[in-house]
């Protein structure tokens, strides 16, 4: 089976790539705007025809589509995570490859949940912001699209290389130069904040079984528990080593932010657990 991953450098795309490379069966060609892709384009500017001529070159029975971008103004999401799958699903569409698409979503897509409840699939998605809704586009983008295809909306992936940016990431880059500095007190705040945290490596599993199935529509994929950041915080100080305390600012009350479905949502078994 031959693969065509878009997005290979970013944080999901290098486990999904791992994970396609150890199947004896797959031939991966990696597109991307990195010099190290077999094949450079960028989706954000370059056109569906060119797209379309690579497609029918390479003739890949599934396309994984990894690439996006988390950080910018809502001009700059819409480039990468929109205007971008747009490109791949007009490309898809005129290729006589008949490749299978496999679209990375997002948690955030739903929007804040209440306390207590539950995500599932046939939720009404209300992203709270420029991203969520930007990444929302993108699954309505391919669910219209005529395609053989399915979005696997992510909840928040950790793993090693965790990002900054992300909840627990941030979480990690405090303790870490709280430990430098020798500080013995970590103020936090947030911390009653809830998360289905997944593996990082189970997300690439789950993209390697989507890849082989016939499901279509949208699959949450998730670790089925939401879990407090206070917790979370709890276990990184522990397996960090660090000692001192941690004090938790007080935060308002209110809405569970994105990623933060309780308990966790769904996870629907076609193409089976992460």
């Amino acid at each position: 089976m031959r693969v065509l991953l878009i997005g290979a450098n970013g944080y999901l795309g290098r486990f999904v790539a791992d994970r396609l490379l150890a199947d004896p069966a797959v031939q991966l060609t990696v597109l991307g705007r990195g010099d190290d892709a077999d094949v450079r384009f960028d989706l954000a500017t370059g056109s569906p025809g060119a797209l379309t001529r690579f497609l029918d070159a390479v003739h890949p029975g599934v396309v994984v589509n990894c690439a996006g971008t988390t950080r910018g103004g809502a001009r700059e999401l819409t480039r990468h995570n929109t205007v971008a799958v747009a490109t791949v699903c007009e490309a898809l569409r005129r290729s006589g490859c008949g490749a299978r698409l496999v679209q990375l979503g997002c948690g955030s897509e739903y929007g804040p949940s209440q306390p207590g409840s539950s995500t599932a699939e046939d939720a009404v998605p209300r992203p709270g912001g420029p991203y969520g809704v930007s990444k929302l586009a993108a699954t309505e983008l391919v669910l219209g699209s005529g395609l053989d295809a399915v979005v696997l909306r992510v909840f928040s992936p950790v793993g090693p290389g965790t990002p900054a940016g992300s909840p627990l990431g941030r979480l990690a880059e405090a303790m870490r130069r709280a430990m430098q500095s020798g500080d013995s007190e970590l103020k936090l705040g947030g911390l009653g904040a809830q998360r289905d945290f997944v593996d990082v490596r189970d997300v690439a599993r789950a993209v390697h079984a989507a890849s082989l199935s016939a499901a279509q529509g949208v699959i949450n994929i998730g670790s089925g528990r939401a879990v407090r950041l206070r917790d979370a915080a709890g276990i990184l100080a522990r397996v960090a080593g660090y000692g001192g305390a941690l004090n938790e600012l007080d935060t308002p009350p209110g809405l569970h932010p994105p990623h933060a479905p309780h308990p966790a949502p769904a996870i629907r078994t076609p193409v089976g657990h992460p």
